[in-house]
């Protein structure tokens, strides 16, 4: 293995900084939905076991909040495990 001219130095500690920036970048972007998550999953159990909303009401807010955890991860159920179980 020879030794690195500028250009081939350059071009790779370029390559490694975005390398880096993008894993920030998804770093950011998971606490972000993580922080999205806590929040929307406090709000569930707020309207489930709160019971602050009723009836048709409680059930659109429940499936609106699915919807945008659906949209976040891709799994509409990611927060019923945690809010639903009994006992």
């Amino acid at each position: 293995m020879g030794v690195m001219t500028k250009a081939e130095n350059r071009a790779a500690a370029k390559a490694w900084h975005e390398y880096r920036e993008q894993q920030r970048r998804e770093a950011g972007r998971a606490a972000d939905i993580a922080a999205d998550l806590a929040e929307l999953d406090r709000l569930r159990r707020y309207l489930i076991l709160g019971r602050r909303a009723h009836g048709a009401d409680a059930e659109k807010l429940r499936s609106a909040i699915d919807d945008y955890v659906e949209e976040l991860t891709g799994d509409r159920t990611r927060l019923h495990a945690g809010s639903s179980s009994i006992g």
